[in-house]
């Protein structure tokens, strides 16, 4: 259950950070109100996680589900660059995010 509560939380991170985007700066009402609560779920919800993973485990793997959820969220529907590196790149986060769950169960 602490697994899935922090996968849960590593893709409200992802909805968070876009939702910040949108709210250029704070500067958009909506956009930040929701991004800044949904934050809060995402904290909530890690919280929880902690209490049955290691610290380190679940922060790295809460934080490499939004980074690169974000990072590809970007590309594909912000247009960002894609190049073969950024790919690679994300590819060994996504290793780096797997390896630890297998090492900590």
């Amino acid at each position: 259950m602490a697994w899935l509560l922090l996968v849960v939380a590593g893709a409200l991170e992802i909805v968070w950070a876009l939702a910040l985007k949108r709210a250029e700066g704070l500067t958009r009402f909506w956009p930040s109100v929701l991004g800044i609560s949904i934050a809060l779920a995402s904290l909530v919800l890690l919280g929880l996680a902690l209490k049955h993973l290691p610290v380190g485990t679940a922060y790295a793997v809460w934080v490499g589900i939004g980074a690169a959820g974000v990072a590809v969220c970007g590309m594909v529907f912000l247009g960002e660059q894609v190049s073969v590196a950024r790919i690679v790149c994300l590819a060994l986060i996504g290793i780096g995010v797997a390896g630890l769950r297998a090492i900590d169960g």
